[in-house]
C-alpha cells in the first residue's frame, strides 16, 4: 500500500504521476481511509464522475475551492476557465454539456454572483441539461450576518432558493460529501430528465477535513433502461394507428436521439410529422412527411397537420404552451399515443395510450409491426400545405429590401438574413445557435436542417443572451466546432462581455447581430393584440462594428443591406480564426413580406379568454 502524500500540492502531483484518480484506484493505491480538506475531496469526487472542467468567477466565498483548483490545474488534473458574468458563465456551461456532452461545474460565490448563476441555470433546467453549480455559502455557525448572504434571520436560505429551481445540497457537514455526490450524479446524469445540481459550500466547512475512501466516492451512475411496453400493448397501439385516417407525429426534444427510428415509423404509419422548435433536423427538411414547425408561431403546414389530425403520436414532448398552442392545438384529435420515459409527461393528455420508455426502441417496435409505407389522401393534402408554406417563404426570401424608419436605405428582412446564413452555415458545417425573441421565432420557421444537432435554439426558457454565450463553449470543449450565434441587438447587449471572454478562451465563431433597434417579437405581439406598440423600441444608434473592434482579437464586419454584402461579410467572418461579429440592419414594420407570420394560438394578453374557451372544448 502506497501512502498518500500529505499536502495538496504533493497529492495532486502524485495523482498525476499515477495517471489520474481513477488509475490510482484501479492500481489499488486508494483503498484506505484518508483525510482531505472538503474542497479537495469534492474535486476528487467530481473527477470520479468525469468532471474536470470548472467555469468560475471566484469571490470571497470560494477562495478555498479556488486554491484547490489552482493546485490541481498546475498538476494537469483539472482545467479552470474564468468569466466576467455569471449568467454568461451558466450559459457556457449549459452549451458545453448540451452540444459537446462534456459535464462541467459552474463555480461562483455567495450573494449576487450565485443569484445570477442561478438565473442563468434556468436554461439548463428548462432544456434538461445536466451540470454542477457550486456556490459559496454563508457559514454554519450563525455568528452574525455574512456579507452578501440573504439578509434575513433564517437558516439555510440559499438552500431554499436553489431548492426551488431544482435538486440541491448544502454541505453543512463535510462527512455528507458522499451523499451529496450521489444525489448530484443522479441529477446531472439522469438519462431523460437531467438538470443542474446546486451544491452549496459554506465558507467554514470548505477547509475542514473529511475522512473517506476514494474508491467509495460515487461514480457516474448507470441507469437501467425502463421496461419496454408489452407485445400486447404494442399491438393495441398499432391497431389504434390503423384505425385512424389522419395521423400526426409531434416530435419534441426527446426525439432528437431517435431520428432514424421516427422516420421509419412516420413512413410505415403514413403520418405527418410536426416539429417542436427544438426538434429541427429530426426529419430531414426535404422529407415529404416533414410538415415543419407547429405551434403558436408555427407554419402553414405544421399547424394544418395539428389542427386536422385525428390521432397524435407524441414523441419526447412535454406539451409546452407554445408547442401545442396552449393545449388547444389538436381540436380534432380523439386519441393520443404518448412515447416518453417520464411517468408524468407521458400522461399529459387525455385519452392517452402511454408507452413509457426511451423513444428509439418503442418507435422501432411500432414500425416493424405496421404494414408497408402508406400513401393516403391525408399525406397528399399535407404535401399541398407544405408546398404552400414553401411558396410563402420563397416569396419573402426573394422580396426586394424594405424601407425601415431607423435605417437610411431599404434593408433585408430577418427571414432573408436567417435563410442566407442558414445555407451558409450548412455549407461550412457550422453549428447554429439562436437567441430569444424575433430572431429565434423566425429562426425555427426558416432553418432547413438535415439532422439533429445542426441548430440549438434555447426555447425552454428563451433566455436572451444564450446564443452569444453558447459560442464560447467551443473554446472549452475538447474538440470545439465553428458556430454562428444568431442574435438580436437586445439579446447581444445582455451578454456583450462574450467579446472579451471569447478572445481569452480562443473561440472560433461568429456573432450575427440582426439589428432592428427594438424588441420586435413583443412589438408584433402588441400590435396583434392591441393595435399599438409600447416601450419596446429605442432611438439610440449603436456602432456594433466599432464596439466589437475595440476588443483586441475580435474582427467585425458591416453586413450591409443586400444579400451580396451579407454573403461577403459572412465569408470574411468565417475565415477569421478567432471571434468575429457581423452587424446587419434588418427591417421592422407591418409589411407582410417582412416576416413569416404566426399560425397558431397562445394563452397571452387579450387572447386568453378565447384560447381558454377553445381549450375547454378539446377532448385531449
Amino acid at each position: 500500500m502506497t501512502s498518500v502524500p500529505t499536502t495538496r500540492a504533493t497529492r495532486a502531483a502524485w495523482l498525476a504521476q499515477q495517471g489520474g484518480l481513477e488509475a490510482a484506484i484501479d492500481k489499488g493505491l486508494l483503498t484506505e481511509v484518508i483525510s482531505l480538506p472538503l474542497t479537495e475531496a469534492l474535486v476528487w469526487g467530481l473527477l470520479r464522475q468525469g468532471v474536470s472542467k470548472y467555469l468560475m468567477i471566484l469571490g470571497h466565498g470560494s477562495t478555498e475551492l479556488g486554491e484547490t483548483l489552482r493546485i490541481y490545474e498546475e498538476a494537469g488534473l483539472v482545467k479552470g476557465f474564468q468569466f466576467r458574468n455569471e449568467v454568461e458563465m451558466a450559459h457556457v456551461g449549459t452549451a458545453l454539456r448540451w452540444v459537446y456532452d462534456e459535464p462541467c461545474a459552474v463555480v461562483t460565490s455567495i450573494g449576487p454572483g450565485a443569484l445570477q448563476a442561478l438565473a442563468g441555470s434556468l436554461a439548463a433546467a428548462s432544456n434538461g441539461v445536466g451540470l454542477y453549480h457550486i456556490y459559496g455559502d454563508e457559514t454554519t455557525h450563525g455568528e452574525g450576518y455574512n456579507m452578501q448572504q440573504v439578509p434575513k434571520p433564517e437558516q439555510g436560505l440559499f438552500g431554499q432558493i436553489t431548492g426551488a429551481m431544482g435538486a440541491t445540497y448544502t454541505l453543512h457537514a463535510p462527512g455528507a460529501l458522499r451523499d451529496a455526490l450521489r444525489r448530484g450524479a443522479a441529477t446531472v446524469f439522469h438519462p431523460w430528465k437531467a438538470g443542474p445540481f446546486y451544491l452549496n459550500l459554506p465558507l467554514n466547512t470548505q477547509p475542514e477535513l473529511v475522512q473517506f475512501r476514494a474508491d467509495a466516492l460515487p461514480v457516474r451512475p448507470a441507469f437501467p433502461a425502463p421496461a419496454a411496453p408489452s407485445d400486447t400493448t404494442l399491438a393495441e397501439a398499432v391497431d389504434l394507428i390503423r384505425s385512424h385516417e389522419r395521423v400526426s407525429i409531434k416530435a419534441g426534444g426527446g426525439a432528437r436521439g431517435a431520428a432514424a427510428e421516427l422516420t421509419r415509423l412516420a413512413e410505415a404509419a403514413g403520418a405527418a410529422v410536426v416539429l417542436s422548435p427544438g426538434a429541427s433536423g429530426v426529419l430531414p427538411d426535404a422529407h415529404p412527411q416533414n410538415m415543419h414547425v407547429g405551434g403558436s408561431k408555427g407554419s402553414i403546414s405544421g399547424n394544418y397537420a395539428m389542427q386536422e389530425a385525428d390521432l397524435v403520436i407524441f414523441v419526447g414532448s412535454r406539451g409546452v404552451c407554445q408547442a401545442d398552442c396552449s393545449g388547444m392545438g389538436w381540436p380534432k384529435a380523439r386519441a393520443v399515443i404518448n412515447i416518453n420515459p417520464d411517468l408524468q409527461d407521458v400522461q399529459h393528455y387525455n385519452n392517452t395510450m402511454a408507452l413509457t420508455g426511451p423513444a428509439a426502441g418503442i418507435l422501432s417496435a411500432l414500425a416493424v409491426r405496421l404494414t408497408a409505407p402508406v400513401t393516403s389522401a391525408w399525406l397528399e393534402t399535407c404535401a399541398a400545405k407544405k408546398a404552400e408554406w414553401q411558396a410563402y417563404k420563397a416569396e419573402r426570401y426573394d422580396a426586394a429590401p424594405l424601407g425601415a424608419d431607423v435605417w437610411s436605405e431599404p434593408v433585408l428582412s430577418q427571414p432573408q438574413v436567417i435563410h442566407l446564413a442558414d445555407q451558409f452555415a450548412r455549407r461550412h458545417g457550422a453549428i447554429k445557435f439562436f437567441d430569444a425573441g424575433d430572431v429565434q421565432a423566425n429562426g425555427f420557421q426558416v432553418v432547413e436542417d438535415q439532422a439533429p444537432g445542426e441548430t440549438f435554439t434555447e426555447t425552454g426558457a428563451s433566455y436572451m443572451g444564450f446564443a452569444v454565450s453558447a459560442l464560447l463553449a467551443a473554446g472549452l470543449a475538447d474538440q470545439g466546432r465553428y458556430g454562428i450565434a444568431f442574435t438580436g441587438d437586445g439579446s447581444f447587449m445582455m451578454n456583450p462581455q462574450v467579446l472579451i471572454d471569447a478572445v481569452e478562451h480562443g473561440v472560433h465563431g461568429t456573432i450575427l447581430l440582426l439589428d432592428n433597434r427594438r424588441m420586435a417579437a413583443i412589438s408584433h405581439l402588441q400590435l396583434a393584440q392591441y393595435g399599438e406598440t409600447y416601450r419596446t423600441n429605442d432611438a439610440v444608434a449603436v456602432d456594433y462594428v466599432a464596439m466589437a473592434q475595440s476588443v483586441d482579437g475580435v474582427q467585425a464586419f458591416w453586413g450591409g443591406a443586400t444579400k451580396d454584402s451579407l454573403q461577403n461579410a459572412l465569408t470574411q467572418a468565417q475565415a477569421y480564426p478567432g471571434l468575429s461579429l457581423v452587424h446587419v440592419p434588418v427591417y421592422y414594420g407591418e409589411d407582410p413580406l417582412g416576416g413569416l407570420g404566426a399560425w397558431g394560438n397562445w394563452n397571452v394578453g387579450n387572447w386568453c379568454a378565447d384560447v381558454q374557451e377553445k381549450y375547454a372544448a378539446t377532448l385531449i
